[in-house]
């Protein structure tokens, strides 16, 4: 693929998967809104308890098999007939062992309601192994365009659901029922889109020939899914329902806002450096910096600029949520950098070093959940405090790796992120100051909004930041092509 090419499709693969994310994540944040003034801490916290068992089962049904076919030089009908029986085979054997392992986990967190309730969250999961060949189709022929039309339309229809219940006093049940809708719907766009139907024919080679590599994708992807709810299964044995509320909205806040890149840059980073893999090192350092600053670029003031209205929960939410605003501040520190942990993990992968992938994220897992318990006694925020610190620490770790792998220096890499963190950071506690006279909650959210927003996008013009005009010149471009 030429270098032209090449930058087209990626341009056009991001715009489309930040139009998609920023779609989500706007009207995902507008339900959520609606949710949590109808539904309190301790409703939350009922739901939360089980994200981690969900998350889990989903990485195994879906088995490292979309990365392990994105990789493969060309990917044929046997190839998606295998991942499709294996993945639905394996659901519905989870979802055997879950329902019945339902009254252990009620035991486990000291609510017996969560017997019924765990086997309806449960549930969504083994619709969504049915439809892991159609993702996979998707994601290796970044049909993003095709996911954005297919996650609004999942968004609205979970949406009503939840709301809809949770105003007819179905409490909890609606956040699961909103759950089960979410993926239903996904599952019939991916078919609608994707007009490729399984055969009877159970040919398991390719199952076999994919599972060296898609195995260490599985077990990393269960760590990550481990990493990301550590902090709601110690929490849900640790501390009361409410607490555990608490920590999943301002989780939640947290992974709206670094997704919105992260799901960005994962819709393109793989097959685009799958692509060029067998180039020198040369062009995979030059793309791979553009992206990584791409990244920066977002991330930083995304995240800093979240930190800075965190407030805006009890604001819109009410005041039963002000316990929540502390921890996303801290979280949105650990926010910033996780975008870029995903750039480096998609760097592994697609050299298919699935290895490196998996033993690093075990390494971080081990230590955060180290660092984490030996912050308990000194409670939440502390421990919340450790594992931020911990994210932002283990950067270092994916790029002493990535330095042997296509030879990108540490230097390049504090040059290319360093100076939107600090221009983010200055902007933020600009706004911060600029606007402390406004004592009108709402006022103040859209003052340092809009503030802090014109002071970043004005360094970015007077300093002719490379990366922001190439952003602007790709969207009028397109702009003037669409019309």
């Amino acid at each position: 693929m030429s270098e032209k090419t090449l930058k087209e499709k990626t341009a056009t693969g991001l715009l489309w998967g930040a139009l998609n994310n920023l779609t989500m994540q706007v009207l995902g944040a507008l339900i959520g809104i609606v949710l949590g003034r109808l539904l309190s801490p301790d409703e939350y916290g009922m739901v939360g308890m089980l994200a981690i068992f969900s998350a889990i089962a989903a990485s195994l049904q879906e088995s490292g098999f979309t990365a392990a076919i994105t990789n493969l030089k060309h990917a044929e009908h046997r190839d998606y007939n295998a991942v499709f029986w294996f993945s639905t085979a394996v659901s519905l054997t989870l979802y055997a062992l879950l329902y019945l392992s339902a009254p252990l986990i009620a035991r486990f967190f000291h609510q017996p309601e969560l017997v019924d309730l765990s086997r309806l969250v449960f549930a969504s999961f083994v619709v969504a192994g049915i439809g892991t060949a159609h993702s996979a189709y998707l994601f290796r022929n970044m049909m993003n365009r095709e996911k954005a039309i297919i996650g609004l339309a999942a968004l609205i229809v979970s949406g009503t659901v939840g709301i809809v219940l949770a105003l007819n006093g179905y409490s909890y049940w609606s956040l699961a029922w909103q759950q089960f809708a979410f993926i239903t719907t996904v599952d019939a766009g991916r078919l609608y889109y994707v007009r490729w139907l399984p055969t009877l024919h159970f040919d398991m080679a390719p199952i076999r020939h994919m599972f060296a590599f898609s195995s260490k994708i599985l077990v990393t992807n269960i760590i990550n899914q481990v990493n990301n709810n550590i902090l709601s299964l110690v929490f849900g044995r640790l501390f009361a329902a409410r607490d555990v509320g608490n920590y999943t909205q301002a989780a939640k806040w947290n992974t709206m806002g670094h997704s919105l890149i992260s799901g960005t840059l994962q819709q393109v980073a793989q097959p685009v450096m799958a692509s060029i893999s067998d180039d020198g090192q040369g062009r995979q350092i030059n793309v791979f910096r553009k992206m990584l600053r791409f990244t920066a670029f977002l991330s930083m003031p995304a995240m800093m600029g979240l930190a800075l209205i965190a407030d805006f929960i009890v604001v819109l939410l009410g005041e039963q949520w002000s316990d929540s605003v502390a921890l996303l501040r801290i979280l949105c520190v650990c926010g910033a950098f996780l975008p870029i942990h995903t750039l480096y993990q998609n760097l592994f992968i697609s050299h298919g070093q699935s290895g490196t992938y998996m033993w690093v994220t075990i390494g971080l897992i081990a230590t955060q959940t180290t660092v984490v318990l030996a912050f308990g006694r000194w409670g939440i925020q502390a421990m919340v405090t450790a594992y931020t610190l911990v994210v932002v620490m283990w950067t270092a770790v994916w790029q002493l790796l990535a330095k042997r792998l296509i030879g990108i220096r540490s230097r390049d890499v504090l040059k290319d992120v360093v100076p939107f963190l600090l221009i983010a950071l200055a902007c933020v506690a600009a706004g911060y100051y600029a606007t402390l006279s406004i004592t009108t909650p709402y006022m103040s959210i859209a003052a340092r909004i809009v503030v802090t927003a014109a002071l970043y996008i004005g360094v970015m013009k007077a300093a002719r930041v490379t990366i922001y005009n190439e952003c602007i010149h790709f969207l009028l471009k397109r702009h003037e092509t669409a019309h």
